[in-house]
């Protein structure tokens, strides 16, 4: 009987080649030259008799057994990375590395909050950040390309745990032109959706305020511009530079704007999003992704902790995050 020699290298680059479906990325993506990988993957497939990709295929496709084996060995290394976890968890310090996406309209205002705080208190813990949409960390969570996400919640998504760190009420950022501007206070029936700049299609928060209006689509502000922004900031911009209004969440209503805009608070119920942490059921980091969530909260601003406690809707009034 042979024994099998392959290795978990083996299987991260061909992972890592399913995933990119280009030798060139992988490569790069593995930190090796291509020629390095390539020959890896074919002596992987000398070892297994089966031939994975069919290199006919721009980008690669895998074939029939390509692909049932390619599942087998995502489970071979999560297996494998478990068991590295696990003899980590025994420490009484935090270390090895935590992988954590952040949506574009949580990153700014909140990783700045908690990122020295970590950095600090877990000189051991390598943590790894990237700024992703709510689908590309479901995604990553998924293929365990990530430990956690922070995001808007809930999601309801089957084989994911979600911790609550804290709710966020929204404002009205408006030009001090429009009419909305002369409120002191403004409510759900006072949007119909005109002057409205949105975030673009793919982030959630999008969806969140259309649902919140009761609308499909928003009006543009003018009628032969058809914008649609990547982040918060940029809609905050577009605002004070022209005229019309948009929806901020607590934190990003707290940077400093200039006079020719104002901030509108909305009457109860308040619409808010609910931000948590997210991960797989089946995930060893718990230690750290608790201690990330506590270095979260205890790094929020005091007025936002205090809303918390004295919030004038309930945890059920969160906007979904879908």
């Amino acid at each position: 009987m042979s024994r099998l020699t392959l290795t978990l290298t083996q299987l991260e680059y061909l992972v890592a080649l399913d995933q990119l479906r280009h030798f060139g990325k992988a490569a790069k993506a593995c930190h090796v030259s291509q020629p390095t990988l390539s020959m890896q993957i074919q002596k992987l497939e000398t070892e297994l008799g089966v031939i994975f990709f069919d290199r006919s295929h721009q980008p690669l496709l895998p074939t029939a057994a390509g692909a049932a084996l390619i599942a087998q060995a995502r489970i071979v290394l999560s297996e494998a990375r478990r068991l590295n976890q696990l003899s980590k968890e025994d420490s009484k310090e935090l270390k090895g590395e935590l992988r954590l996406g952040v949506i574009p309209t949580i990153a700014p205002y909140v990783v700045p909050l908690f990122v020295e705080h970590m950095a600090t208190m877990f000189p051991k813990l390598l943590l790894h950040i990237d700024e992703l949409q709510t689908h590309q960390i479901i995604a990553s969570l998924e293929n365990e390309t990530l430990d956690v996400g922070l995001l808007a919640t809930p999601l309801k998504a089957e084989g994911l745990e979600e911790e609550k760190l804290f709710l966020e009420p929204f404002s009205l950022y408006v030009h001090t032109s429009h009419q909305l501007a002369k409120r002191k206070s403004v409510s759900e029936d006072d949007l119909d959706g005109s002057d409205m700049w949105l975030l673009s299609e793919g982030h959630c928060l999008r969806s969140q305020i259309l649902r919140f209006c009761s609308l499909k689509s928003s009006q543009p502000v003018f009628r032969n511009v058809h914008f649609a922004a990547g982040n918060l900031e940029t809609l905050q911009r577009l605002v004070e530079t022209g005229s019309g209004y948009t929806l901020l969440p607590w934190l990003a209503a707290q940077r400093p704007h200039p006079k020719i805009a104002t901030i509108v608070p909305f009457k109860a119920p308040v619409p808010q999003r609910q931000v948590s942490l997210v991960w797989r059921r089946s995930q060893l980091k718990r230690k750290a992704i608790m201690a990330l969530a506590e270095a979260i909260r205890a790094t929020l601003p005091n007025e936002l902790r205090s809303l918390q406690k004295n919030r004038v809707t309930q945890a059920s009034d969160a906007l979904p995050a879908w």
